[in-house]
């Protein structure tokens, strides 16, 4: 180690020597077509596989209300089972019912798979009128003759095709007639910019049936063929279906589901539930967007910008169709033409993540039970005795007055405002639990966020201006509308009231899909089209208003039956207006709430199948704009195993956030009450990640304002690689480090996947081992690993250079600590990394160029620092040592800013020098 070298003055040159190794579509129909550049041609739709995957039953709600249109010949009804589009959405209607709609009707053996009422290949729809230029595109109007089987059909729509960037395509069919609510994401949404030359897409339209055709330019390939079955817009029910170029399709949250969906005859359903993740089942929240991995490494996405009850049904042809409960088709095609572009392109539109503060990376330790300020200074003050790093300690509702939120318990946590002043002495952070129900059952006068929340009428109101009622847990409750710019007022006032008593670092805002503990209200729900509306998607509960509020309740913007899925996102926003970069944690979400908060994925069991699957839950969430987010470690429900725990702490220790939350009835969970073996174990992990954290936090800096991803499936920097197309039980940090947790029970050994080149083991959780750094040349292929219980294998990619800082009990003291550098060279001695450095803590800091930037070279014998930015936030720190991999021969000197340096050891059987 040397000592006298500061980061920013960096220059190591050692002797090396550079070295070398070898390192279905059945054609629909056609008709005349007309592109945004008035060009003409005939719709031809390409072939398409049937994905072989197992079926499964496609159930839906209620189907819709049925007008008679008209019947079709035989000849219309001869589509391949695969190919049927389905005209009912479940299997209740009977034949004569079914073609009493137009529709065709073929019964199939078996209860599940195609529908057995589908839509022929001609089936009357709108037509669509000339294309006339705008100042942002183009508009054209559709009409439909006759009334399709919905009850309110909307007879005329209006296209708009706006080109919003050369890989962004924008087309919305609204009511050409009347104003529908529309989706407005908080900050809005970029002006187009699009260079018409050099768009990477080609729009085709046909006129009778109105559908549209999206082409990838490049190579032609279709995007979307939305000419496949009707469109069908009603006031609460408009559809749209389209082809898809492959079956590789991620996306449309929040599930329980694998990286890649199951596009054999199954139903998703984007509908915000308080809902423990399992499968077949809508969870926390509501992300209308997909991306689908094509040929050849490229891949594309499309966004629904739509906040109503969404279903999605996906078929094996492959293609899906979208079904929504009202507002407008807002639909956005991203042509990448890379996985990491589309996610870029999608961002672009709903906001890049907002930039976490620094200790927030670090590790956070909640119960639900930690019932009194004493338990929970014992809690904090245990894990730094046991030598566990631990940088932020919660408390769940325990800490509230009879359960009232911006309240705290007088007899068991009468001093809490101390106890958060002793925590930030200890350089710790604080954070509480913020539930949005505000309670109703206090004494007039004698709980001020009520009293001043009636008085400023900023709660959900029934039809005739009452206020509506929920049962959650302090009791009755009222729900502020956060749609309602004095709901905001207001809740930043209570804020920053109950912050001026106890000062807080962080808020965790809960329940807030939002969840009920009774349908709709206390008094019911009224009789009407919003609460019965003539289609229901599968949801939890079989209605719209199961677990939450009625959908008739008045918001500022529009009825709750619009805006419930964005009841955590408007929440979110109001949460987060602060004078210092905030810190929220949310459970609902909606797109653009990585703008804001970040996210974990609720009250996953504490079991090996929900240990796996929360690897795909957190990529997911990546993919959706949503950066920071994480697994509660060692589960939430049930009593965890100390393998279990030990195994998700390794796994943990990589997620972008990363806390240890448990229930009341179960057994404890923290680090310190498991045996001294598996302590060791779960220090080591906390320990690397905390080495971890000046990357991790660069990693986040780049997703601030770039769009990168931070945990990243395999898929996003390897498209070319079909290995990596469904790959969930790995993923990567950036580009450069691959984690390969052990998921099952028992296992001492795994397979892991290493992309082609060469990977490096970069630790087993015990820094400088004696493996660190040993090369393994990989031609895209799975090698089995040793994996014992006190392992996680990482390993870094050939050419980066990883920053890391020597970790400690907190962020506070690991940040005054020694830097230290991992180089993993390429076979040509080459190696390239880089470190964002603020105070941690400011807002804005890369905005207002208030920050410190790095970027570490090495090649040709050396490794340089290059400043391109710089402030005070590094002073006085220093370069600690440095492990390089991949040095084919010892060394000779070392120099460091010009000066020989005689501590430095090289390991011959890795080929790893260090200093």
């Amino acid at each position: 180690m040397f000592t006298g070298s500061t980061v920013a003055a960096l220059l190591f040159a050692f002797s090396l020597l550079a070295f070398l190794y070898n390192n279905n579509w059945p054609r629909l129909g056609s008709g005349l077509v007309r592109s945004g550049r008035d060009e003409q041609r005939e719709i031809k739709a390409p072939e398409r596989s049937v994905n072989e995957a197992a079926a499964r039953r496609n159930t839906a709600g209620s189907a819709v209300r049925s007008e008679k249109v008209g019947i079709s010949g035989d000849r219309e009804c001869t589509a391949a089972p695969e190919a049927r589009f389905d005209c009912a959405r479940d299997r209740t209607l009977t034949r004569g019912e079914c073609e009493e709609r137009g529709c065709c009707y073929g019964p199939l053996s078996g209860s599940a798979g195609p529908p057995w009422c589908f839509y022929p290949r001609s089936y009357p729809g709108y037509t669509m009128g000339p294309l006339s230029p705008t100042t942002r595109g183009q508009t054209a109007t559709l009409t439909r003759k006759k009334p399709s089987y919905l009850p309110k059909d909307i007879s005329s729509l209006r296209l708009e095709v706006i080109e919003e960037t050369t890989g962004c395509l924008h087309l919305t069919l609204k009511d050409a007639s009347s104003q529908r609510y529309e989706v407005h994401l908080p900050g809005g949404i970029p002006e187009s910019s699009a260079d018409n030359q050099s768009v990477f897409y080609a729009a085709e339209y046909q006129s009778d049936p109105f559908g549209f055709i999206v082409r990838r330019r490049s190579n032609g390939r279709v995007i979307m063929n939305t000419t496949v079955a009707p469109l069908l817009f009603a006031d609460q029910y408009l559809q749209m279906s389209t082809s898809l170029a492959s079956s590789l399709v991620s996306g449309l949250g929040e599930h329980y589901t694998s990286i890649l969906l199951d596009l054999n005859w199954t139903s998703l359903t984007l509908w915000n539930r308080d809902m423990a993740p399992h499968a077949d089942a809508n969870l926390y929240g509501a992300h209308p967007f997909y991306i689908v991995q094509e040929e050849d490494g490229f891949a594309h996405g499309v966004f629904l910008l739509n906040s109503n009850a969404i279903e999605v049904m996906l078929q094996p042809t492959p293609a899906l169709t979208w079904v929504s409960t009202g507002g407008i088709l807002d639909l956005y095609v991203f042509l990448g033409p890379d996985p990491q572009s589309v996610i870029r392109q999608y961002l672009h539109i709903i906001g890049y993540p907002m930039m976490p503060p620094y200790w927030s990376l670090g590790f956070h330790l909640c119960r639900w039970g930690y019932t009194t300020s004493k338990t929970t200074r014992r809690v904090a003050q245990s894990m730094h005795d046991a030598n566990f790093p631990l940088d932020v300690q919660w408390n769940d509702l325990d800490y509230a007055n009879k359960r009232r939120v911006f309240t705290f318990d007088p007899w068991r946590f009468g001093d809490l405002p101390e106890i958060v002043d002793e925590f930030h002495q200890r350089g710790m952070k604080y954070i509480l639990i913020l539930d949005p129900g505000i309670s109703s059952s206090s004494l007039p006068g004698t709980y001020p966020p009520f009293d001043d929340g009636l008085k400023r009428d900023v709660v959900s109101s029934a039809n005739l201006g009452v206020v509506l009622y929920l049962q959650v847990w302090p009791g009755p409750t009222a729900f502020p509308d956060f749609t309602n710019p004095e709901t905001r007022t207001w809740w930043e006032d209570c804020i920053r009231d109950f912050h001026s008593k106890v000062p807080v670092d962080g808020l965790w805002i809960d329940m807030n899909e939002p969840a009920s503990f009774v349908q709709g209200s206390v008094e019911g729900c009224p009789d009407s089209d919003l609460e019965n509306p003539p289609y229901t998607p599968r949801v939890v509960g079989g209605r719209l208003n199961s677990g939450t509020l009625c959908m008739s309740a008045q918001q500022k913007l529009s009825s709750h039956y619009n805006l419930h899925n964005l009841y955590g996102l408007t929440e979110a926003y109001a949460t987060s207006e602060d004078s210092g970069r905030p810190f929220v944690l949310s459970r609902s979400s909606y797109p653009s709430i990585g703008r804001f908060s970040g996210v974990w994925t609720g009250d996953v069991r504490s079991d090996w199948e929900q240990l796996r699957f929360s690897i795909p839950a957190v990529l997911q969430f990546g993919l959706f704009g949503v950066p920071l987010v994480g697994a509660d470690v060692c589960g939430f429900g049930g009593d965890t195993t100390e393998e279990l725990c030990i195994r998700w702490m390794q796994l943990g220790a990589f997620y972008p956030f990363m806390r240890n939350h448990n229930d009341k009835p179960n057994a404890p969970q923290e680090p310190y009450v498991f045996g001294q073996k598996a302590q060791a174990a779960m220090r080591t992990a906390l320990n690397l990640r905390y080495s971890l954290l000046p990357f991790l936090y660069t990693l986040f800096h780049h997703t601030h304002t770039s769009a990168d991803t931070v945990a990243r499936p395999l898929f996003i920097e390897f498209p070319t690689d079909p290995n990596c197309q469904s790959i969930d039980k790995q993923f990567l940090w950036g580009s450069l480090l691959l984690i390969s947790p052990v998921l099952e029970e028992g296992a001492v050994e795994l397979a892991a996947y290493l992309p082609r080149g060469t990977w490096y083991i970069f630790t087993r959780l015990v820094l400088f081992s004696f493996l660190q750094g040993q090369p393994f040349y990989s031609g895209g292929q799975y090698l089995l690993l040793p994996a014992p219980l006190d392992i996680i294998n990482i390993h870094v990619r050939e050419g980066h250079i990883i920053p890391q800082q020597e970790p400690a009990l907190t962020t506070t003291a690991s940040r005054r600590n020694p830097f230290f550098l991992t180089v993993a060279l390429s076979a040509g001695g080459w190696a390239r990394g880089d470190l964002f450095w603020d105070d941690g803590e400011s807002l804005d800091t890369f905005e207002t160029q208030n920050y410190c930037y790095l970027i570490f070279i090495a090649g040709q014998s050396q490794i340089v620092s290059e400043l391109v930015k710089l402030n005070g936030d590094l002073d006085g720190l220093v370069l600690g040592g440095l492990q390089v991999f991949g040095v084919p021969s010892p060394p000779r000197f070392v120099l460091a800013n010009g000066e020989k340096v005689g501590d430095f050891t090289y390991r011959t059987d890795t080929k790893v020098s260090l200093l």
